[in-house]
């Protein structure tokens, strides 16, 4: 920890006389200095790789919505509604998470809501059920983490 050096000048009168006693120039309080900016400085790399790591974890937050319709031509228990759906900003890293709600089902009953083949710049999204139509509301966050 850095201690704080208070330095005086050195005053002498006319005479030679000294008045106030200055601060000795010495390695002590030189090494005192250089202690403190060693410390500065390694103070300054450590806020600065949590300042990164905040950032990181910001951007990964950064999310899209998306409103997505599939379709289904088949007869139960066959379905062809899976659907490509392309991110507006390429991912990082594949570790986004997807989440759906349900606007409207026509057709039948909708089954299960299936996410395959992620990428980072989408994936494919439908659902295994008898519905001719589905319209689904997405949300993807993550993956922008570096």
């Amino acid at each position: 920890m850095y201690n704080k050096t208070i330095w005086q000048d050195h005053v002498v009168d006319q005479n030679g006389q000294v008045i106030q006693q200055g601060t000795p120039l010495s390695a002590k309080n030189l090494n005192n200095i250089e202690n403190g900016i060693f410390e500065d400085r390694e103070a300054f790399f450590v806020l600065t790789q949590q300042m990164m790591q905040h950032k990181r974890l910001l951007a990964d937050q950064e999310g899209e919505v998306q409103t997505i319709n599939l379709t289904n031509s088949l007869s139960y228990p066959f379905n062809n509604s899976l659907a490509t759906v392309s991110l507006s900003k390429t991912r990082n890293t594949l570790n986004y998470r997807v989440f759906v709600e349900v606007q409207s089902v026509t057709g039948g009953f909708l089954g299960n809501i299936v996410i395959k083949d992620k990428a980072l710049n989408g994936f494919k999204i439908g659902y295994d059920g008898s519905a001719t139509a589905v319209t689904l509301k997405i949300w993807v966050i993550g993956g922008m983490y570096q």
